[in-house]
C-alpha cells in the first residue's frame, strides 16, 4: 500500500523545493494537506506527481489540478498571512483552497460543475465556504478579495475578478495562449493593475476566461 505521508515529504522535498517555493510556512502546508483526498478516487495514487491531474468535465472545458509545484510557486506569490480573505476560483475538488486554509487565510471557494463543487463542499467543511457558480464574474457580493488564485489558464485578462480586489491585493493565475503562457502576478494599486510573469507554465484553458473566437478571411 502507497505510503501517502512518504509521497508528500518527498513532493516537498524534490519537488516544491527544488522549484523555488522556498517560503516555510508554505512548504509545511503541503506537507500537511493530504492531497489523495482532494482528488477522484480513481486518481488518488498519482496525488503526489509532478505533472496536473485531471478531474474530469467536458472535452469542451478540460479541468485539472495544477502539477504541486506550480501551485506552490502561485501560491507564495500570492503572500497569504492569518486572516486574509482569499477566492479560489475553479477550485475543483478545493485543495488549493485548503492548501490557503492552512496558510490562515479565509477562503471562498467558486466552482461552477456542481459534481465538483459538492465534492469540494464534503471536503472543505469547517475549513472553507465553497460557492457553486459561473466563474467570469467572480464573486462581487463576497468580496473584495486580498488575494485571488485561479486554478487554470486564463486566456485574456481577467478584469472582473481583478476588480474584486482591494488596493494592494495580488491575482495569480496561468496567463496567455497555450504555448508561450506564464503564471503571471496581478496587483492593484488603487484604479490601476500591474502585472509580472513569474514563470512558464501550461494547464488547459478555462472556457470562462478563453479568447472571444476571431473571425479570419
Amino acid at each position: 500500500m502507497l505510503d501517502y505521508a512518504q509521497a508528500r515529504r518527498l513532493m516537498v522535498d524534490c519537488q516544491l523545493r527544488t522549484f523555488d517555493v522556498n517560503d516555510n510556512a508554505v512548504l509545511d502546508a503541503f506537507d500537511t494537506v493530504k492531497r489523495e483526498t482532494f482528488v477522484p478516487k480513481n486518481q488518488e495514487p498519482f496525488a503526489y506527481i509532478d505533472q496536473p491531474l485531471r478531474l474530469g468535465a467536458a472535452e469542451a472545458d478540460i479541468r485539472v489540478a495544477p502539477a504541486p509545484m506550480v501551485l506552490g510557486r502561485m501560491v507564495q506569490a500570492l503572500k497569504l498571512e492569518a486572516g486574509t480573505a482569499a477566492l479560489d476560483v475553479a477550485a475543483g475538488y478545493g485543495y488549493s483552497s485548503a492548501i490557503m486554509a492552512e496558510l490562515g487565510a479565509t477562503v471562498t471557494a467558486l466552482e461552477p460543475i456542481p459534481e465538483m463543487a459538492a465534492a469540494a463542499r464534503e471536503r472543505l467543511s469547517g475549513i472553507a465556504e465553497v460557492v457553486e457558480g459561473p466563474l467570469g464574474d467572480g464573486l462581487s457580493g463576497k468580496g473584495p478579495f486580498e488575494a485571488i488564485l485561479i486554478n487554470g489558464r486564463v486566456e485574456r485578462r481577467p478584469q472582473a475578478l481583478l476588480d474584486q480586489l482591494t488596493d494592494g491585493g495580488r491575482l495569480v493565475c496561468v496567463f496567455g495562449p497555450a504555448k508561450g503562457a506564464k503564471v503571471t502576478l496581478f496587483v492593484r494599486a488603487g484604479d490601476a493593475f500591474g502585472s509580472r510573469p513569474l514563470f512558464d507554465a501550461s494547464l488547459p484553458a478555462l472556457a470562462a476566461f478563453a479568447d472571444e473566437p476571431t473571425f479570419a478571411f
